[in-house]
């Protein structure tokens, strides 16, 4: 055992391996994820387009690129391109900003007329449609605004209708309820009032406005100078100062009549108190138009001016 050699020892030898990590591959990932972000803001603005035009307009930008197109559009770009620089959206907050879509090869037939292109007829009817709306309008807020007042209890005095004529606006008296003292042609305070809400909201319309005073069927005692012709005049006229005071200016003032009993509200009955009233008529345009028309015929044969005031003579008293 002593003869035996001892075993040779050997060098440990110790190997670091090392893991290759993830190295860097430049920047083309966000190329490619900018483009795909891209495809989808144009897909879903594609998808926001079909959903907010209408089939013409779908119509009309189907026809600017058909390939054979009957008429070449000259625009390059900008807002002269097919969208014209404006909106298809619906109208919502920003409304001026958004403009009707007509591309510029839709067959005029296919499009809303302008005003240039209405014919005289037209045109009419469409101012005729808008007065009626207005019309309406204001006998809602004549009406409303009697109502939401203090004057609640004068709503039955208060009668809103439309005439050939335009909006008649007529303050009646009731059965316990007038509107003047008997015989006198001084409102009563609350008829006043009455007149001035009225004044308050027809003072800003167009329209020109004629006054008139209506009475019963009951006559003055015989003899007497003072008849219903003089009383419905009177009460016209101060009903006319009212509305001045309250807004209307005398320009639009058409005229003021006294009617006497020749036109009663409860034609059944002369003598009901409904027939002393007060009407104040908002006149439409084209009753206007024809008066002058009128008005220009008759003075190319009225009576030289001899220093007297010419007055109608069609048995209605009236005031200029």
């Amino acid at each position: 055992m002593a003869g035996k050699k001892a075993p040779e020892e050997r060098p440990i030898v110790i190997k670091k391996i090392k893991r290759g990590g993830h190295g860097h591959h430049g920047g083309a990932w966000k190329v490619a994820y900018a483009d795909f972000v891209t495809a989808m803001m144009a897909f879903f603005l594609l998808m926001w387009l079909l959903n907010a035009t209408t089939e013409e307009q779908k119509k009309g930008i189907a026809d600017f690129f058909d390939p054979t197109p009957t008429i070449v559009s000259d625009a390059v770009s900008g807002a002269g391109g097919v969208m014209g620089g404006l909106t298809v959206a619906k109208e919502g907050s920003r409304s001026s900003d958004v403009q009707p879509f007509t591309p510029t090869n839709v067959p005029p037939t296919q499009t809303a007329k302008s005003p240039e292109e209405l014919t005289d007829e037209q045109l009419e009817r469409e101012r005729m449609e808008r007065e009626e709306q207005q019309f309406a309008e204001t006998k809602r807020k004549i009406e409303e605004a009697v109502e939401n007042s203090d004057l609640k209890d004068l709503a039955k005095n208060l009668k809103v209708d439309m005439t050939p004529e335009g909006l008649r606006i007529q303050i009646v008296d009731q059965d316990g309820a007038s509107m003047f003292p008997s015989g006198s042609a001084q409102p009563f305070e609350k008829t006043q009032k009455l007149l001035s809400k009225v004044a308050e909201i027809i003072r800003t319309l167009p329209n020109e406005v004629s006054v008139r005073g209506h009475t019963d069927g009951a006559p003055y005692g015989a003899g007497s100078s003072y008849t219903n012709w003089e009383l419905s005049a009177d009460r016209a006229n101060s009903s006319r100062r009212v509305l001045e005071e309250n807004g209307i200016p005398s320009s639009k003032l058409a005229n003021v009549v006294g009617k006497a009993d020749t036109d009663h509200f409860v034609k059944a009955n002369p003598m009901d108190p409904q027939n002393r009233r007060i009407s104040i008529i908002l006149l439409r345009d084209s009753v206007t138009k024809g008066a002058d028309n009128v008005n220009a015929t008759d003075q190319s044969s009225a009576p030289p001016d001899d220093g007297r005031a010419y007055r109608p003579t069609s048995g209605a008293v009236q005031f200029p």
